[in-house]
């Protein structure tokens, strides 16, 4: 039961992120609270596949700045996928999407150290 309310809940603040990063106009637009859970289901299964077809083709993101570059790529990449996958996801091009990955990173980052300063863990 633990692991269901977990997922639900990182869904939920994956979803609220989404809506923040659209309200902050920095290149990444969904149309709703329920197309921004929908987009959040969509972007995690997609960023599980990218990476997974990463690992088979021997490719891993590591540490350091190189990782961090890589990765920014990567969830780029993920939130441009997903546009096309999604009528009520935007992104608007390369940079709009580096741009979102990078505050969808920050955002969440706040959210979940506010969650934790409030003694809610997941």
């Amino acid at each position: 039961m633990g692991t269901i309310v977990s997922i639900i809940i990182a869904l939920i603040v994956s979803a609220v992120v989404l809506m923040i990063v659209d309200k902050l106009n920095l290149g990444l637009s969904v149309d709703g609270f329920v197309s921004a859970i929908i987009a959040a289901i969509v972007i995690a299964v997609v960023g599980g596949i990218v990476l997974w077809l990463l690992g088979l083709l021997g490719l891993s993101i590591g540490g350091g700045l190189l990782g961090l570059i890589i990765y920014l790529i990567v969830a780029a990449i993920v939130l441009l996928i997903s546009d096309k996958l999604l009528p009520g996801l935007s992104v608007s091009g390369f940079v709009g999407a580096l741009v979102a990955a990078i505050a969808i990173g920050v955002v969440t980052w706040l959210i979940y150290w506010l969650l934790g300063l409030l003694g809610i863990s997941f």
